[in-house]
């Protein structure tokens, strides 16, 4: 059975939540509009496509278990402009803490619903969102060494960011 991160309380997932939408906001930021044209594959999902699903599958899922937030508009068409995809995610991220805060409490995090086929508390529910959002944040930076930029550090240094600080990046 898979483990799932476990909140006991609104402001602990808040706090994660925060940093990951940071760590986000770095690569989102780092985008450009040519990049956004990068593919995984021919007739693939470009990055521009999946730094637009990040933001918009925020609120829709959000809305999907019951924290009610707006959602964004003309959500099916990637923007061409990567500013215009980050200021969206910055807005929606920070959108979406707040209306955890304001519409759960502690005690709503050990209610359980339907997710994805499981019935899941609403603790392990947040943590599946997070987790959601890491996973296409890793596929993004795959595809933003392909179109040539250079990644920010997410979780530690970027390959870059070693040179930057005077050391090689460790070898893995």
């Amino acid at each position: 059975m898979e483990e799932w991160k476990m909140y006991t309380t609104i402001a602990e997932f808040i706090q994660e939540w925060n940093q990951e939408a940071a760590s986000t906001q770095k690569v989102m930021d780092t985008l450009t509009d040519a990049s956004l044209q990068q593919q995984v594959f021919p007739n693939g999902r470009t990055l521009g496509r999946i730094a637009w699903h990040i933001t918009t599958s925020i609120p829709e899922l959000f809305s999907h278990f019951g924290i009610k937030m707006d959602m964004v508009k003309d959500s099916d068409t990637v923007p061409s402009s990567a500013k215009e995809i980050a200021e969206n995610f910055r807005k929606v991220s920070a959108d979406a803490a707040e209306a955890v805060k304001q519409q759960w409490t502690d005690e709503s995090l050990k209610q359980v619903q339907n997710a994805f086929g499981r019935d899941l508390p609403n603790a392990a529910i947040l943590s599946l969102l997070i987790k959601h959002i890491i996973h296409h944040r890793g596929q993004m930076t795959v595809l933003m060494r392909q179109a040539g930029l250079q990644v920010p550090g997410v979780y530690g240094p970027s390959k870059e960011e070693w040179s930057k600080l005077g050391m090689e990046p460790p070898k893995i």
